[in-house]
């Protein structure tokens, strides 16, 4: 078989075993293996053997000819271009991911210098890249943002999207649990194709699958924060997951009622302080072993 037939089928990936013989015996073999190498861990673009020979092949010459002279250079361009725009590609379509684990919270900085407090158990994606064209963060669990001002900032959630131009407000997306509450400046939330505007101190809410009413509340930020979760008329099913998301432990609610509601609060560092602060309000108690709970009726 002809040398520019081997190369071919050697960047198409089809050689025979024969075939790989005659190309292991090339005078540049060696060279063709350390592109090989160079480009390996990168992913390109689509890549097309035919296309790329037919580029090449008015280079190519006979295996008369010295075809190191003309060869290594060009391999060595094409292996610099390569890895450069694969490090581009990279660079410029991955994600940055932070997560929280369970009893975790951190504090992000995003590239406008607007901040995200994320809490427990929750984790926000975005692309630093595209940040000046397109804030656009994802998000999974619960965070409060602070926004600087400029062009749209969308928070994408699995229940809905929450867009502002700069405000603070906080955003909670867990199980069957969606809600936004709007700090300072107007926050649009978009579920179900419905837009509703949010002014300070007021609240979206949907649990369960239903939109509840709430009252205008005064707080500057949430409790969270500081501590501390509250509820207000809250199934005790989504209190205790948040609970769960707070300490490092499994509750048992077998034989208890978790569709009632609970308001209150409970603290993020007292393990029995905030057991009571949920359980003496609905007539619970509960036991310890290790690290499970058990909800008993009084």
């Amino acid at each position: 078989m002809k040398r520019e037939e081997l190369i071919k089928k050697w960047l198409d990936n089809n050689l025979n075993t024969q075939e790989q013989k005659a190309f292991e015996q090339l005078a540049d073999y060696n060279e063709l293996i350390k592109m090989n190498a160079a480009l390996q861990d990168f992913k390109a673009p689509d890549f097309s053997a035919d296309q790329n020979y037919e580029t090449l092949k008015p280079n190519l010459k006979s295996e008369k000819t010295n075809s190191n002279q003309w060869l290594k250079p060009l391999l060595r361009i094409a292996a610099i271009l390569a890895i450069g725009f694969s490090i581009y590609y990279y660079t410029t379509s991955l994600d940055t991911e932070v997560g929280t684990l369970i009893a975790e919270q951190t504090t992000i900085e995003l590239p406008d210098n607007s901040t995200v407090n994320l809490n427990a158990n929750s984790t926000l994606t975005f692309n630093d890249h595209n940040w000046s064209d397109n804030r656009e963060v994802n998000l999974k669990g619960e965070a409060f943002f602070k926004v600087a001002k400029g062009q749209k900032f969308d928070v994408i959630t699995a229940d809905g999207i929450v867009s502002v131009l700069g405000t603070q407000f906080n955003v909670k997306q867990r199980e069957d649990y969606f809600e936004v509450t709007c700090y300072e400046g107007l926050v649009g939330v978009t579920h179900n194709d419905k837009t509703v505007k949010l002014k300070p101190g007021h609240t979206f809410q949907i649990i369960d699958g239903k939109l509840l009413a709430n009252e205008k509340e005064n707080a500057i930020q949430p409790q969270w924060l500081g501590g501390e979760s509250n509820f207000n008329g809250v199934p005790l099913k989504h209190v205790i997951a948040e609970f769960e998301n707070q300490y490092d432990l499994n509750i048992n609610t077998d034989g208890i009622d978790t569709s009632r509601l609970f308001t209150g609060s409970f603290a993020h560092n007292n393990l029995d302080l905030a057991l009571k602060s949920v359980t003496i309000p609905l007539n619970l108690s509960y036991s310890k072993s290790g690290k499970s709970i058990l909800l008993k009726r009084e």
